[in-house]
């Protein structure tokens, strides 16, 4: 029977593995993180050998896959979903194509529009706060990460206190890192989601438009996003409290 030791002992025999470093590397690549600084603040390693574990899995660093460019606006029709200048011309055009003679083509081809500029207008907009919100995560888990590789670089540091004032800048940054974090999450959260919505017809815009089109389907960020800040804070804080005691026997024993 597995226990939680074995499949512990398993992960790390696993990690240890020669090349192993080389396959997470590549997968976190092919997973879209083609930022060679992240990759290789996040392993541990020098660039130069970031870019040759890429290279052992025939990976070229220089041929970066092209990433989905969140902030641009999807437009179907001609509506984007913000401009209400724009959907007027479209409207108008639209009308004067589909009911040339009819007294109430402006009404009809406003009928035509407002799901579209609905659907488009909420998927916009939760798009473009996810990527925020998405932009601000990396940024945090960066400084994060940032503050482990910097306390761990002061056991072999030949300036001490500079690799000390490092390491509590680190920790400094990481605290506005998760403050910055929870001011890009809230929008994420809070903007409204097409599960559940009521309007059929702003719903078959969304299902028939744009995820039969290939777009990605959208969800409002789902957390609590004060208590996973709280979490994180306190994390970081106990950690910190802990190291300035290691931190200041260090420095009583150098001053005897």
């Amino acid at each position: 029977m597995s226990t939680t030791r074995d499949e512990a002992l398993a992960a790390l025999r696993d990690w240890s593995k020669p090349g192993r470093r080389a396959d997470l590397i590549a997968a976190a690549w092919q997973a879209g993180e083609t930022n060679v600084v992240a990759l290789a603040e996040a392993a541990r390693i020098s660039r130069p050998t970031v870019y040759t574990d890429l290279r052992s899995r025939g990976i070229d660093p220089d041929q970066r896959p092209k990433e989905n460019d969140m902030t641009a606006p999807l437009v179907i029709d001609g509506i984007d979903g913000t401009s209400f200048e724009n959907v007027q011309t479209v409207v108008s055009r639209y009308a004067d194509e589909h009911f040339p003679n009819d007294p109430d083509g402006i009404k009809k081809a406003i009928g035509w529009s407002q799901p579209i500029f609905m659907a488009v207008g909420r998927y916009n907009g939760l798009r473009t706060r996810l990527a925020a919100e998405d932009r601000a995560r990396r940024e945090r888990d960066r400084a994060l990460h940032l503050v482990e590789t910097r306390w761990e670089a002061m056991s072999t540091a030949a300036n001490w206190l500079a690799a000390h004032h490092a390491y509590v800048v680190a920790v400094d940054e990481a605290h506005a890192a998760i403050t910055a974090w929870t001011k890009e999450a809230a929008p994420a959260a809070e903007w409204a989601g097409f599960d559940g919505d009521l309007d059929t017809e702003m719903l078959r815009i969304y299902r028939e438009r744009i995820l039969a089109a290939g777009h990605p389907p959208l969800a409002p960020l789902d957390l609590d996003i004060e208590t996973e800040a709280d979490r994180l804070r306190n994390k970081l804080d106990q950690a910190h409290d802990r190291r300035k005691a290691l931190a200041a026997e260090t420095l009583g024993l150098a001053a005897n």
